[in-house]
């Protein structure tokens, strides 16, 4: 009894854990394999994998893929690269370093709905922007970003956002690292690049894997800023895997093909979870 009253215990979690998982992805794949388009109800005919031909033979489906994976590369590279650059400057004590941390790890709590207005008013507005407001001080003509560049102006916002996630992580790992071997490396003559190549980084391999990690599962779902700023335009320039189901299941009311895209995309999500894990096992962690 003893044996089986733990396993007991924890059964309910997991079964509704398991029900939460395999109903959704269940209905999923069943509404993938059927003409399901809520303009024609009880139209359910089987037409087994059409679904997903259409899908991928959309003119939008690769410029989505391209993009959703563009997206997903530059804020890792942006975010990653400055919040190493951030955390090794707020590592060093100075006055008013407290009030700099917190400052630089607000913009995370703001909700995308919110961060994609500021920036599209606030900031890229081509009149009334910030940015406009510095091009016309220096005597050079606004620039409309999010027309010309759509895409661009997307992972900027992302980046402002996502970049304090990382800054949190690696500063929390800094406050755990052995100062006393980085002041003993510089008593031996070590350069700050040396320190950093062989004693910050390996320490920091860890927090880069998950940083990396949960960043790409989030910016594989991308949608608020795209919603809210672009609407994929223009054109398909700034569309991803994610909003293009958006498009299918809640604009052309055809859940059959959002059901087959959203397979696709959990597919390749975990494609690319796949490589970057053995990636970052190889050159990080190990």
């Amino acid at each position: 009894m003893q044996k089986w009253l733990p396993r007991l215990l924890v059964a309910p979690s997991f079964v509704s854990l398991l029900l939460w998982m395999i109903v959704p992805l269940s209905m999923t794949i069943y509404f993938s394999t059927i003409r399901y388009n809520l303009l024609y109800p009880g139209d359910n005919e089987y037409i087994g994998s059409l679904n997903f031909e259409f899908f991928y033979t959309d003119e939008a489906f690769w410029p989505a893929i391209i993009n959703t994976l563009t997206l997903v590369g530059m804020v890792l590279v942006v975010t990653v690269i400055g919040a190493l650059i951030i955390a090794i400057a707020l590592d060093k004590p100075f006055f008013g370093r407290g009030v700099a941390r917190v400052l630089l790890i607000s913009p995370f709590f703001i909700m995308p709905t919110v961060n994609a207005l500021i920036w599209k008013n606030m900031m890229m507005h081509p009149v009334y922007g910030v940015l406009a407001a510095l091009w016309e001080s220096v005597g050079l003509q606004p620039v409309d970003w999010l027309e010309q560049f759509p895409l661009g102006s997307i992972i900027a916002m992302i980046s402002w956002q996502w970049m304090p996630f990382a800054l949190l992580i690696f500063i929390t790992s800094l406050q755990s690292m052995d100062h006393e071997q980085k002041e003993a490396a510089l008593l031996d003559g070590a350069t700050g690049w040396q320190v950093f190549r062989y004693l910050t980084l390996p320490h920091l391999a860890r927090p880069i894997a998950v940083v990396m990690m949960i960043e790409t599962i989030f910016m594989l779902s991308v949608f608020a800023e795209i919603f809210v700023t672009t609407g994929g335009g223009p054109g398909y320039e700034s569309t991803n895997l994610a909003f293009l189901i958006f498009g299918q299941a809640l604009m052309q009311f055809d859940v059959g093909v959002a059901s087959a895209g959203g397979l696709i995309a959990v597919i390749l999500a975990n494609i690319v979870a796949f490589f970057l894990i053995r990636a970052i096992g190889k050159n990080l962690v190990t």
